[in-house]
């Protein structure tokens, strides 16, 4: 083997770091994601309406994004273990709070505060800038596509499982089952341990302040478009995670499908982030990013515009899957290119927070207009127009490192 085939490849801490990060992405990601399926037993047992529901959802969402980039600091300089132990904890007792609470007050806190900061110190922003600094700058994309695939797994996975559980315990029961596997999260954690970079071979970080790289970020141009794009993809994801099962219900598609779609996003995203990691090595990732925003866009649009029966739910689901994560492995490997991994966890998580304000508005409107209007129509089609927006807004950035004339070597 020669040396260069030897750098191209991850060693055995690598190895087991990643499949560890796999499988706490998976956990992370899969209740989370199950969450529509709780609605209408909840509601219908609970007696509170979709818009608070939709309320805790959408603050979870706003926690996510608000905890990442914090967490994302605190594991740059700490190391991602301690964080991800925190996660595991925090996920398990909202989790536990959401099957007991008695109020919608109670709800928001379990399921909205501490779930959203349990996903957030546990989720793909954690787990992929630890991966970033165990593996060579060629292999980033693909492993962050492996990462975001575990996520999706997670997705497939906890769908059917979240019903079963709620067809055979109730949405309460199914929900403490869910938080006792969380309590894995700080078991794997241990494989992540540290916060450096573990391969000799990798060119050293550029010694830089916490300030001195927010400042950078925040006056870089490419920085800020693809903060700006990001947003959409949260509106757009969020918005069908928390609300396809009852749009499903009311146009009359039996539970079954709402099972087999959200299942089907999940598999299909498996696929899908995989590739992404793939064609990021060897397209320019704006544009590509660009072309997955306006996918997403037509894809909604023929849904929406022809009848909605079992068939289309199944291509609809099966074609979104495909773009559904997709946009984070370039998202994270353009962060990385421009600053390097030093503060990933940080810079990625302010990405990342607007990701999940476009995630809180994508929840709450769709329930808040519902109740006005008595349909998703409306947040349906904001979503295919930024869509657009998100396109607009990747193509100009720049696929380059940012230039440091102060603090070259």
């Amino acid at each position: 083997m020669s040396a260069a085939s030897a750098r191209d490849r991850p060693d055995n801490a690598a190895l087991i770091a990643i499949g560890a990060g796999c499988l706490i992405a998976l956990l992370t990601f899969g209740p989370r994601s199950a969450i529509g399926f709780f609605q209408l037993p909840m509601l219908m047992d609970t007696g509170w309406s979709r818009d608070e529901f939709a309320i805790a959802i959408a603050i979870q969402n706003l926690c996510w994004g608000a905890g990442q980039p914090l967490f994302g600091a605190i594991a740059d300089k700490f190391g991602t273990a301690r964080v991800l132990i925190l996660s595991g904890l925090l996920y398990a007792a909202g989790l536990a709070l959401t099957a007991v609470a008695p109020s919608p007050f109670f709800l928001t806190i379990g399921s909205g505060v501490l779930v959203g900061l349990g996903v957030a110190s546990g989720s793909f922003g954690i787990v992929l800038a630890a991966f970033a600094r165990r593996v060579s700058p060629e292999q980033r994309s693909f492993v962050f596509g492996l990462g975001t695939a575990a996520g999706s797994a997670g997705m497939f996975l906890f769908a059917p499982l979240s019903q079963a559980l709620i067809d055979s315990y109730g949405w309460s029961d199914a929900l403490l089952v869910l938080s006792a596997m969380m309590l894995l999260v700080p078991l794997l954690s241990f494989a992540l341990r540290g916060n450096g970079q573990t391969r000799r071979d990798l060119k050293p970080e550029i010694e830089q302040t916490m300030g001195a790289a927010l400042r950078e970020a925040f006056a870089t141009r490419s920085f800020l478009l693809l903060t700006s794009g990001f947003f959409v993809c949260g509106f757009q994801v969020a918005f069908i995670t928390a609300h396809f099962p009852a749009f499903l219900a009311d146009v009359g598609i039996a539970p079954t499908w709402a099972v087999v779609a959200l299942s089907l996003i999940g598999f299909f995203n498996i696929i899908g982030s995989i590739s992404s990691g793939i064609i990021g090595q060897r397209v320019s990732k704006p544009h590509f990013l660009a072309w997955i925003y306006i996918g997403r866009s037509i894809v909604v649009t023929i849904f929406l515009l022809t009848p909605i029966t079992p068939a289309t739910v199944v291509i609809f689901s099966a074609v979104m899957g495909l773009l559904w994560l997709s946009t984070v492995p370039p998202t994270n490997a353009l962060v990385a290119i421009m600053f390097g991994t030093k503060y990933l966890g940080l810079l990625g998580g302010l990405v990342f927070f607007s990701h999940q304000i476009g995630s809180f508005l994508g929840v709450w409107l769709g329930g808040y207009l519902y109740e006005i209007y008595g349909t998703y129509d409306v947040v349906w089609w904001l979503g295919v127009v930024l869509g657009l927006f998100a396109a607009l807004m990747h193509w100009p950035i720049r696929e380059s490192a940012v230039e440091r004339p102060a603090l070259a070597v």
